[in-house]
């Protein structure tokens, strides 16, 4: 789990700075919102790619856990 929190640390860190830059450029409202989330997007999908893989492979790695246990509790 200390993979998901760090993954979903890293987007709101990349949004919140986006967001602050976006703001020094004069966005505001709901016009900021948006283009932060859009660039902030874009960046995350660049820079934290080997992280999301290692959320990945945590993810499944427990969802595989959990069939077996499941298939193991049905047989």
């Amino acid at each position: 789990m200390r993979s998901v929190f760090l993954y979903t640390l890293a987007r709101f860190v990349i949004f919140a700075v986006t967001a602050g830059v976006l703001a020094l450029f004069g966005a505001r409202g709901f016009l900021l919102l948006m283009l932060a989330l859009l660039v902030s997007g874009v960046i995350s999908y660049v820079l934290l790619s080997a992280q999301r893989d290692r959320l990945s492979a945590a993810v499944d790695g427990k969802w595989q856990r959990f069939q077996a246990g499941r298939t193991k509790e049905d047989a």
